[in-house]
């Protein structure tokens, strides 16, 4: 709060910020804030670009196995599927880009857990 707004979260306890413009400020925090890193975790260092970079570059491998798949000796051994690159924030392993969605999704806090967190 005070690196970005200059705000000290004790003028809420002195009575000097209100509740709702607290609630304000916190929801508007920017990505590289302690609170959205304590959230997300290092997701909350990618961008839209970052992920989108990530999708082509697995694409990119993809593409080029299966160039080489088709293009190999039959009596050769099987190439490996490319492993796709890890994002941050997904716990299980990405399936192939098939079009599937990855088995966990990050998830923001509802509005209860973070009633809960700032009232406790």
């Amino acid at each position: 709060m005070l690196r970005h707004y200059g705000v000290d979260l004790l003028d809420w306890h002195r009575g000097r910020l209100s509740s709702r413009r607290l609630a304000v400020l916190v929801q508007h925090m920017p990505r590289d804030s302690a609170l959205a890193r304590a959230i997300h975790g290092e997701a909350a260092d990618w961008t839209a670009t970052d992920h989108l970079l990530a999708y082509v570059v697995d694409q990119l491998a993809e593409a080029n196995w299966m160039f080489a798949t088709v293009n190999r000796d039959e009596d050769e051994e099987p190439l490996e599927y490319p492993a796709p690159l890890r994002r941050p924030g997904i716990t299980e392993e990405i399936p192939p880009l098939d079009g599937s969605a990855p088995k966990a999704v990050p998830r923001n806090p509802s509005p209860a857990e973070l009633s809960q967190f700032f009232a406790g």
